[in-house]
């Protein structure tokens, strides 16, 4: 049957999440109950990548598969019908059999963090008015680049068989309103970026040295890290596919 993906960005403040939960507002949900008002029939989406509550995207992917011959056309009209918060960017046809979670090579987050009082970062960064050292944040940060066990940066109640990951960049850069952690991995696990960016900070604050982070990394324990920095400072950057699969059906 024939396969299409779907590109989408969001603001996730007003959603329980990306993937569908019963009693519950997300991201999937919306995007199924609008392609079904403008289609009259129901298409099940899988997404590439789960973002948790409150957590935004800039792109993120769902496959789907249909009879129906589908085109831009299906991108006017659905965003004509979901919330303002939600856009789709892109409709492709790929390969049948594809799929966006499993055929994805990488993952790319953003966290953002600003220092001075600021009414329009107030959703979309966390206020954090302290200074850091950015060259034990980025000590810090390269400790966690290459295969790890990240058991010590997973919330509870993952459903994952393993908790190893591979990270292949991971960076602190300064803004111009304050700070900015940029990670890219084959995956990530439930609340992974924001445990790693709360326990980072305190490395950046001198409450522990980058030995301790490390340490924390190692001991596969997750009382040992801190989960507190807020949802809306994250964002979902990219999901990248095989270059030359997605040059030739996703544009690249």
């Amino acid at each position: 049957m024939p396969t299409y993906f779907l590109r989408l960005g969001y603001n996730g403040k007003r959603y329980a999440g990306f993937q569908v939960q019963a009693n519950a507002v997300t991201i999937q949900g919306e995007v199924e109950k609008a392609i079904w008002t403008y289609l009259r029939q129901s298409i099940s989406l899988t997404g590439s990548s789960r973002t948790d509550a409150g957590v935004h995207a800039v792109r993120n992917y769902f496959h789907f598969e249909t009879e129906l011959d589908l085109g831009d056309d299906l991108i006017y009209h659905v965003n004509a019908i979901l919330p303002s918060d939600i856009a789709l960017s892109g409709i492709f046809k790929v390969p049948e059999g594809s799929h966006a979670r499993f055929d994805a090579e990488s993952r790319s987050y953003a966290y953002n963090i600003y220092t001075a009082k600021d009414p329009f970062l107030v959703d979309r960064s966390w206020f954090y008015p302290f200074p850091m050292d950015l060259a034990l944040l980025n000590e810090a940060a390269q400790c966690i680049v290459g295969e790890h066990d990240f058991t010590s940066f997973a919330k509870k109640r993952t459903q994952v068989h393993t908790h190893i990951c591979t990270i292949k960049r991971s960076e602190w850069v300064r803004t111009p309103e304050g700070y900015r952690f940029e990670v890219e991995g084959n995956r990530f696990l439930r609340g992974m970026v924001r445990g790693l960016v709360a326990t980072m900070v305190k490395v950046g604050r001198v409450q522990i040295s980058v030995k301790e982070f490390k340490t924390i990394l190692e001991s596969k324990n997750l009382q040992l890290a801190d989960f507190s920095a807020p949802a809306h400072g994250l964002f979902l950057m990219d999901v990248k596919y095989p270059e030359k699969w997605s040059e030739e059906y996703l544009g690249g």
